[in-house]
């Protein structure tokens, strides 16, 4: 039976449809649903195998990238993601979706909402936003995602606040000693970005792309990877047809449909 992924929907989420494509191709059937439907129908989170939040501005970046989107999850559904993550099951936030897993505290992990945060995706290092092609490795071999994978993944990035940043130099120690380091911004013959502009875009510490939780099943990055799963959609697709987002994909649906 394939896997069945729920796709959260908030006010101004624009990369739903992306995503909900990119499963299909990796074997997954979904369902877009908007918050205020989920919390007037009391939808069984648990008919799930996956849960997504997309790319795109939810509630047009009021309060800062993502937050009025954490707050949702953090007083209506917490129990909901909570028992989602605790599950083991696959769980991914791309762009605003990454925002909202960091600011709700579910990333880097074991932190909520009345907590301090020990990280956070502020403004682009170049005060602009970024919408360009970038190169990541995947690294992390914990991370359900990216286990595995070895070639470096093309795809755009379109954010102006996704710098990762971290409270102290130990958080950033601590996310590659226990492998949450997921995906990192690198040149496009694999070599370390060295927090080269525009390699890394927007100046994130230690050239972060993605991270994941220290279970290893909840992985959330800037770069949107739905947006490469067709060779046609790369800039660079005669040099480089290996470089497709598809393969992420791929191994959170087959996590899933084992699991």
């Amino acid at each position: 039976m394939k896997p069945n992924a729920l796709i959260l929907f908030a006010p101004g989420t624009n990369r739903d449809g992306d995503v909900a494509q990119a499963l299909t191709l990796a074997g997954a059937d979904s369902q877009i649903t908007p918050l205020t439907t989920l919390r007037k129908e009391k939808t069984d989170w648990s008919a799930f195998q996956m849960l997504v939040l997309p790319g795109g501005f939810s509630y047009a970046d009021a309060l800062g990238a993502g937050m009025l989107f954490a707050l949702d999850l953090s007083h209506y559904f917490l129990d909901q993601v909570q028992a989602f993550v605790a599950a083991g099951k696959p769980v991914i936030g791309i762009c605003n979706g990454f925002q909202v897993l960091v600011k709700a505290g579910i990333l880097p992990g074991n932190k909520t909402l009345t907590e301090t945060r020990t990280a956070t995706l502020t403004h682009n290092q170049g005060n602009h936003f970024e919408c360009r092609w970038v190169s990541l490795k995947p690294v992390s071999q914990n991370c359900l995602w990216t286990k595995g994978l070895s070639d470096i993944i093309d795809c755009p990035v379109a954010h102006g606040e996704g710098n990762f940043q971290v409270s102290e130099s130990v958080v950033a120690k601590n996310l590659s000693v226990n492998d949450q380091l997921a995906l990192v911004y690198v040149h496009p013959d694999g070599k370390p970005a060295s927090a080269v502009y525009p390699v890394n875009p927007n100046g994130s510490v230690m050239d972060i792309a993605g991270i994941c939780n220290p279970q290893g099943n909840v992985l959330g990055l800037m770069p949107h990877p739905e947006d490469h799963v067709f060779p046609f959609q790369s800039p660079d697709r005669i040099h480089r047809p290996d470089a497709s987002g598809l393969p992420l994909f791929i191994n959170g649906v087959r996590y899933a449909s084992e699991s």
